[in-house]
């Protein structure tokens, strides 16, 4: 199975209710963040990707169709590469919201991380996508807008789908040929709902 399509998109972007999405429209399994936090042993894949570079893109997305989220959206200039006809997404939300999201959900979890680098994905791909800077507000924005700024110079217009938050079927079903379906657009993974399954996780540890 080879990549169909391919999310450029930061977290909390829209991009679990995408997965769902997805799926839904025969574009799946679709690799997400979930994927790593389910499977320990796809997580270990990913972390010698991220120290090594080793690993091939076959082999990480082995018998998924799709990909949305981290950690691929880190390295979607090597992957719409590798996957010359796969169509792009890049899920997006104003810069001012995506903040407002990630300051609530992902960054108190990096914030409270013990990982080390060596044992990235997880809390540590964030502080690579960032540059291994402060995670301040200013930065984290200014790094957002850049990935938006380059996925709009880089992915050529007829491949790339630009799908804000409420956008729903109508644009993502044109884009992939494909026709809606019967059900409502998903709408998952709030900023309670995050807060909920992180605190559970950490419950259960």
């Amino acid at each position: 199975m080879s990549l169909q399509v391919i999310g450029t998109g930061f977290g909390r972007t829209g991009t679990d209710s995408m997965r769902e999405a997805l799926n839904i429209l025969g574009f799946g399994p679709c690799h997400h963040m979930r994927a790593l936090l389910d499977d320990e042993a796809h997580k270990m894949q990913w972390r010698s990707r991220a120290v090594s570079g080793t690993p091939s893109w076959d082999e990480l997305f082995n018998g998924f169709a799709s990909c949305i989220d981290w950690p691929s959206a880190h390295y979607w200039p090597e992957i719409i590469t590798a996957y010359p006809d796969a169509k792009v997404i890049l899920t997006w939300r104003t810069p001012d919201s995506w903040w407002n999201s990630f300051s609530k959900t992902i960054l108190p979890v990096v914030q409270a991380s013990t990982e080390t680098e060596e044992s990235a994905p997880g809390s540590q791909l964030i502080s690579r996508v960032f540059g291994w800077q402060p995670l301040t507000r200013e930065h984290c924005i200014a790094v957002y807008e850049a990935n938006v700024a380059r996925v709009m110079a880089d992915v050529e217009p007829g491949r790339l789908l630009i799908h804000r938050l409420g956008d729903g079927w109508a644009p993502l079903c044109a884009h992939l040929g494909v026709d809606i379906p019967d059900v409502e657009y998903p709408r998952s993974n709030n900023t309670k709902s995050f807060q909920e399954t992180m605190a559970s996780k950490i419950q259960g540890k």
